[in-house]
């Protein structure tokens, strides 16, 4: 047997089984090795029969005097008597009429369930039996539970693993022999026995341990490696112009918070140097993270060189070019700006290609179109992405490919993340953090709101509109749905404009839409042509209407801690008060997470929170928790973090050959095509 060899030669499985096997992603006897138990059955403790109580119970007993017989409406019902040396007691097993013949006489069996009341009497409902043995699968164990599908359960899952046990005892070590003793770890094969097959908690929990080590281990190695190959590149080094970072702050019509003025510092440093940057500028919602970019993106055209911004949505790449050129005009670089966005036509496309590659164009913002091969950039040297997670790495990649080297990069996110997880997913970034709002904004009010008093939060947000204030209303779903008891912005949207509003101009704004409907009515929007606007999460990131007061969330259970936090931040941008309204779906007691909203305004704190409650897809949706390779360590466990950093970085610093550990050189590879920009 090789890890290759099919599911289908395994005793008992066949080409009809393999087949469902195959529907949850298990060819091979390494796919089921790699499956792990999702969640576990603690039947290990076995009680005679006199000294049982009602709950989960296994016994190891004799079965007499089974029978079985059809009920009402073709029910069946199985009945059975189990003794042992203590006492006896009835077994209750319902539609399954195959018991009565399959069970034998005078054979000791181990049998789990739960022990309850039936008739007025205890007795053992629907329990798993099987032969009592040295090594049994089902029952009289911690039992593992694995991910089903139609035809294949998770008895027969056990059957295949148990075949595959002598292929896991010889298993080769992954990691090295020093690491294995520094951080007191488990062997590689005693660890996936133990995965699938656990003697104990506590031997489970040494497994968990280990496995995830590894896991964090080789996201680490990666994200280092990563590291280092960019360090290693040559860059353009810029130099920092004292006098042109006066002048630009002297321009602006706000005063510097001192967590901008440090993140400019760290970007000046970087930009110095002659290995590319490459750092992540993180910021809550309405930290001020555009004019750290321009700030950075003025050195870079003083010295003759090009940059470019590449925005999510093109409705916020709008939005940062109308915002960065008035931050440009005073220091006369306005005029070598450009926005290049996908409903422009193709004459005023040809235009900014034309001044891109002559190098008049030096600052160009735009949307994916930027990474069309009619892009030429003739010396491009710092590349600015936001909300750089909602790209590909690919997408990355191609933009960054258009220096011809190693640009500068500058990562921007206004998703706060935990630090265990920005470790993780972004080991190879320098980071800095906004963690302070620019002066001004006053806190925004968030109230959690029953369906019972939404008239009385209607007459609240009457008197807003009254005062010449505007309001976003946020729906999870487009349309209605069959399947999901959720608010549709379709639905709200009519409701509101006959008649919770009918003297307010209402409009809609969702993903549907196409581009230039999206943009035309977000304009209308921001010119106070409309003062309700529906939508979905399309304008979760970055919009910026400062008059924009009010913020109502329908069905907020639908959405992350994370994402609604980033949804009140298009409120309150201004020295109006901002206001955030959640409308809870039924009257019962809201959740940790919603009232955790209500309580605190701090971005990272509530991150922290969605990471322990959801885990990280809450926070970085687009990189699926599995193509991270973290299927067992949890990125709360900061512990197991800054341990399985600390050894990768040792394992670098050792100068070990990635190529003698071929399991975990294989891992790392694909890694690094999924961590960040390398």
């Amino acid at each position: 047997m090789t890890g290759e060899t099919s599911i289908a030669e395994l005793k008992g499985v066949g080409p009809a089984l393999a087949a469902k096997f195959t529907i949850l992603g298990l060819k091979t006897v390494d796919d089921i090795v790699d499956n792990y138990p999702r969640v576990y059955q603690d039947f290990s403790v076995i009680t005679p029969i006199s000294q049982l109580r009602p709950g989960v119970v296994t016994i190891q007993a004799k079965v007499q005097h089974v029978s079985g017989r059809y009920v009402r409406r073709g029910m069946h019902i199985t009945e059975a008597v189990a003794s042992d040396d203590s006492g006896s007691m009835r077994i209750i097993w319902f539609n399954q009429p195959y018991r009565a013949g399959a069970i034998k006489a005078d054979h000791d069996y181990f049998i789990s369930g739960t022990y309850e009341l039936s008739r007025g009497r205890l007795s053992l409902m629907n329990p798993s039996l099987e032969l009592a043995s040295e090594f049994p699968l089902n029952t009289a164990r911690i039992v593992p539970i694995y991910r089903e599908t139609k035809g294949l359960t998770s008895r027969q899952i056990r059957q295949a693993i148990k075949q595959v046990l002598p292929y896991i005892a010889q298993l080769p070590e992954s990691l090295p022999n020093w690491l294995l003793t520094e951080q007191d770890l488990m062997s590689r094969s005693d660890a996936l026995r133990t995965i699938h097959f656990p003697d104990s908690t506590n031997q489970l929990a040494v497994a968990h341990r280990r496995l995830g080590f590894e896991e964090v281990f080789r996201l680490s190695l990666a994200s280092l490696l990563n590291k280092q190959e960019n360090q290693s590149a040559p860059a353009v080094q810029i130099p920092f112009d004292q006098k042109l970072a006066k002048k630009f702050v002297s321009n602006l019509p706000f005063t510097l918070t001192d967590a901008q003025r440090a993140a400019i510092w760290q970007i000046y440093g970087d930009l110095q140097k002659p290995s590319p940057m490459n750092r992540m500028l993180e910021g809550d919602v309405g930290s001020g993270k555009t004019v750290v970019a321009a700030m950075a993106a003025i050195m870079v055209m003083a010295e003759g060189k090009q940059v470019a911004l590449m925005a999510p949505t093109e409705l916020l790449a709008r939005q940062h070019a109308a915002t960065i050129h008035l931050m440009l005009k005073p220091l006369g670089f306005d005029t070598q700006f450009s926005l290049l966005v996908g409903s422009m036509t193709a004459a005023q496309k040809a235009k900014v290609h034309a001044a891109v590659s002559r190098g008049d164009c030096q600052f160009l913002v735009g949307t994916h179109a930027l990474i069309q091969d009619k892009v030429d950039m003739k010396n491009l040297a710092l590349v600015i992405v936001d909300e750089q997670h909602r790209f590909g790495v690919e997408q990355r990649k191609t933009l960054m490919a258009k220096a011809g080297h190693m640009p500068h990069v500058l990562s921007m996110t206004a998703t706060p993340i935990p630090r265990s997880l920005a470790l993780t997913l972004y080991g190879e970034l320098d980071i800095s953090i906004l963690a302070q709002k620019p002066g001004g904004r006053l806190p925004i009010v968030t109230e959690l709101i029953s369906p019972n008093s939404r008239a009385q939060v209607y007459q609240k947000i009457e008197l807003q509109l009254t005062a010449g204030r505007q309001m976003f209303v946020v729906c999870p779903l487009i349309s209605e749905s069959s399947v999901l008891d959720a608010k549709s912005a379709e639905a709200v949207y009519d409701q509101i404009r006959t008649k919770d509003f009918p003297c307010w101009r209402v409009g809609l704004l969702h993903g549907k839409l196409k581009t230039e409907e999206k943009t035309a009515i977000m304009q209308r929007f921001v010119n106070h042509e409309i003062d309700i606007l529906v939508a979905t999460t399309v304008i979760e990131v970055g919009v910026d209407v400062p008059n924009a007061s009010v913020m109502l969330v329908e069905t907020p259970e639908r959405f992350g801690l994370a994402q609604i936090h980033q949804l009140r931040g298009r409120v309150g941008r201004s020295t109006h008060q901002g206001y955030c309204y959640l409308l809870l779906s039924d009257s019962s007691a809201p959740s940790k997470r919603l009232r955790a909203l209500s309580s605190t305004s701090d971005g990272f704190k509530l991150a922290e929170l969605d990471l322990e409650l959801r885990g990280p897809g809450a926070i970085y949706g687009t990189i699926q928790h599995g193509a991270l390779d973290l299927r067992i360590a949890k990125l709360s466990d900061t512990a197991l973090i800054a341990a399985a950093r600390t050894s990768a970085q040792e394992f670098i610093d050792k100068n070990e050959d990635l190529l003698h550990y071929t399991q975990l050189n294989s891992h790392v590879t694909r890694l690094r095509t999924v961590t960040n920009l390398n």
